[in-house]
């Protein structure tokens, strides 16, 4: 069992602060064991909204709900969306006992309502797959490899984990969606989805993909907004600014769990994986997640212009701009656009992450850093 300490810390904050939190992720992340870790706790009453025979006991939810107090936990939250009316006249009732843990697999953009019903009684828990800080040291490539989900990690054998993927992608594709009232044939999100896994790392261009499918570019916007707001996909967005040249304005597109964009890529082992063309990108979008999760800035962007000049990732923090690039590499070199993004966005220090084991200087603001030690490195500000 991995504790994940820090995010049982992050929720027993959110439940002291706020009436409602939400714990959002995708399936299989790991979300009802954390619960359950939670509930040890407290005094907790726990409701899986997947079960018929507590979507019965809670026809009536305000008589079922409002005599509880110490910790209630919804869970899959999404299947009742309705629900959301009934905790907001619950937590503002001045002799309200209860702290309400919801968990949900779809983002608040999908769970219609969510934000706006429960607007400043909610806060937002975001949970991920396993990260380098939770894995034993030493695995870092069966991370890469495998993705974070929790059963895919720690299957048996690499045959295991990528069986329990492709069961993941199946389920996800013909019972998830549809549970979200979304109707779209499986078998054509699978093909959108596995040419996006081609285009992992690459920016967004829907007029491009909608030719390659015959589909209008609405059509495919909507697809990769229901993989967004489900947590599969990552847009990353571009940050533009008056500095004199034409910059790109389109997001980055990644997948967020690279165990499943291998499984799209059919590379079923690391020997595969090293010999694909895709492994520098398949690389950058792991180490990517990496960061955003360890480090958790403020904001993230991109940048990029047309001219060439590119930053992998953007961070405000503290008032400052700091930028981090990805090399799979074993020995980092400092280029033109590294020089670029230092002038024209006024870093205050840019990172380079590469899987190699040394942290060194490279510049007065430019340091290269291994993956491994991204939490404790870039930190700094």
């Amino acid at each position: 069992m991995i504790p994940r300490h820090r995010y049982r810390k992050a929720i027993s904050v959110a439940i002291e602060r706020s009436p409602v939190c939400a714990l959002l992720g995708p399936r299989q992340c790991g979300k009802t064991t954390l619960a359950r870790m939670m509930a040890q706790s407290y005094s907790a009453h726990y409701f899986d909204l997947e079960s018929e025979a507590d979507r019965r006991r809670l026809q009536n939810p305000e008589l079922m709900l409002g005599p509880l107090s110490g910790l209630v936990i919804l869970d899959e939250i999404q299947i009742v969306p309705e629900l959301f009316n009934s905790l907001r006249v619950l937590v503002d009732r001045p002799d309200n006992g209860a702290r309400y843990l919801i968990l949900g697999s779809a983002s608040p953009q999908i769970i219609k309502g969510v934000s706006e019903t429960l607007a400043g009684r909610i806060e937002f828990v975001d949970l991920a797959g396993f990260d380098l800080a939770e894995i034993p040291h030493g695995q870092e490539e069966r991370l890469w490899l495998r993705g974070g989900f929790p059963r895919s990690f720690l299957a048996a054998s690499e045959a295991d984990s990528l069986a329990w993927r492709e069961g993941f992608i199946r389920t996800f594709l013909e019972r998830d969606i549809p549970q979200l009232g979304i109707s779209i044939p499986a078998a054509a999100m699978r093909r959108f989805w596995t040419m996006l896994a081609h285009l992992h790392g690459q920016t967004w261009n829907a007029s491009e993909l909608g030719r390659s499918m015959g589909l209008s570019d609405k059509t495919v916007r909507a697809y990769l907004d229901i993989l967004t707001g489900t947590y599969m996909v990552r847009q990353l967005q571009p940050w533009h600014e008056n500095i004199g040249k034409r910059q790109v304005k389109a997001p980055k597109i990644f997948l967020r769990d690279s165990g499943l964009l291998h499984s799209l890529l059919s590379i079923d082992d690391l020997s595969a994986l090293l010999g694909h063309p895709r492994l520098g990108a398949s690389w950058e979008g792991f180490a990517l997640e990496q960061v955003l999760t360890l480090v958790g800035p403020d904001q993230a962007w991109f940048w990029a212009t047309h001219a060439g000049a590119e930053l992998d990732l953007l961070i405000f923090a503290g008032g400052k701009r700091y930028g981090v690039e990805f090399k799979f590499s074993e020995a980092p070199k400092i280029t033109k656009s590294m020089h670029s993004a230092l002038v024209d966005l006024n870093l205050a220090h840019l990172w380079v992450v590469y899987p190699g084991a040394h942290s060194y200087p490279v510049h007065d603001r430019i340091s290269v850093v291994p993956l491994g030690m991204v939490e404790g490195e870039i930190k700094t500000f």
